[in-house]
């Protein structure tokens, strides 16, 4: 090939590379913004998606549990997390409850729900369930139509010599009550704090399912807060695939607050006020959760 003809060839070589390169360079230029506000957006929308079910679930299904703050960490065009500060109110001491991080991605969401179910301790002369982070004991409830637990606990007389002290009690009733029917049998000088109103019913005789279960805060207007329930179990379980749930929506359906039963409560106060409850025939069972002591500097709320 003529030499001359040579030098033409690669000189046209290299203005197309040259141009294909260029090109490219354009290209990513414009298509890197849009990329990323692409990615962005995604992101943002199951990072709101994730702060939304986080919401809902401790509005239905974390006794006494409150969120503090829930914030974002790590986030990027690629997700991120969401990290979830939580207490208790212990009749007017605020104590630390295990810190959820869960995540995000474009695309999807992923709660911890490996720090929302109890962990287990079980030897040869004790069982209880207790918060894997502060390693808190978590009060538990039993369902009435339930009679294959491993064991129903009384704690009432253990609590109520505690003196000095603040503390949560779980308070599983022997049948389904009212709300009027409760108050007429709980001390005034013990805060109601979380009405326990539903939860799957399966066999637990070899130990806790870790399913889930359902209430509310009743707050000072508990009809408010029972519609806001409502509403908050609708939107969390839009597919109507959670079992428990439905049935209790079914059952339900049309009912005033006043006429809907209540499987139990979660009870807080000053642990010595808790003897008032010992020997209660509407009692089944009545698990103690956290306690505290009382220091001179904070006055209980009861």
């Amino acid at each position: 090939m003529d030499t001359s003809l040579k030098g033409a060839l690669k000189k046209a070589k290299r203005k197309q590379l040259l141009k294909t390169t260029m090109i490219s360079v354009i290209v990513v230029i414009i298509l890197l913004p849009i990329v990323y506000k692409t990615g962005d957006y995604f992101a943002a929308k199951t990072a709101t998606r994730l702060h939304e079910q986080l919401f809902l679930h401790n509005a239905i299904a974390e006794p006494n549990v409150r969120i503090d703050s829930q914030v974002k960490s790590n986030n990027s065009l690629f997700g991120g997390n969401i990290v979830t500060n939580r207490s208790k109110n212990i009749n007017g001491y605020l104590v630390q409850w295990s810190t959820l991080t869960s995540s995000y991605g474009p695309f999807r969401v992923h709660i911890d729900h490996n720090e929302l179910v109890p962990g287990v301790y079980w030897s040869d002369t004790e069982f209880y369930e207790y918060d894997k982070q502060t390693k808190k004991k978590v009060a538990t409830f039993y369902h009435p139509s339930i009679q294959d637990y491993v064991s129903v606990k009384n704690e009432l007389k253990e609590i109520s010599q505690m003196e000095d002290y603040v503390a949560e009690v779980a308070i599983s009733f022997d049948q389904p009550y009212t709300m009027q029917e409760i108050q007429g049998k709980i001390p005034n000088d013990l805060n109601i704090v979380w009405l326990y109103m539903a939860s799957q019913v399966v066999d637990e005789s070899n130990g806790p399912s870790g399913l889930p279960i359902y209430g509310f805060a009743p707050s000072d207007s508990p009809k408010e807060a029972y519609s806001s329930f409502i509403t908050a179990l609708e939107k969390y379980d839009a597919g109507g695939y959670n079992e428990a749930i439905q049935e209790f929506l079914k059952l339900t359906k049309d009912k005033q607050f006043e006429e809907v039963q209540i499987l139990g409560v979660m009870l807080t106060g000053q642990a010595v006020n808790f003897k008032a409850l010992e020997n209660q025939d509407f009692i089944r069972g009545a698990s103690v959760g956290v306690t505290a002591p009382v220091v001179p500097y904070i006055k209980p709320m009861k």
